[in-house]
């Protein structure tokens, strides 16, 4: 089975994740065991070979674009 951990910047906040899903004001992770977390955030890149995912934090995604 395929497995990521995600990442906000270099702060791991979930393992085992099966499913990432994009939803009104960020992303929804899900593992099998654990209820799905929210974070507010946009994917920053996703290394397949590695299983990671890094997101950025919304609030330097809203900074950025003013």
């Amino acid at each position: 089975m395929c497995q990521a951990t995600v990442y906000v910047g270099d702060e791991l906040v979930a393992k085992e994740v099966n499913r990432l899903e994009f939803v009104e004001g960020g992303v929804q992770v899900r593992s099998f065991f654990e209820e799905p977390q929210m974070i507010e955030g946009i994917i920053k890149s996703i290394d397949f070979l590695k299983h990671r995912v890094l997101l950025e934090p919304a609030s330097e995604e809203e900074d950025e674009g003013r």
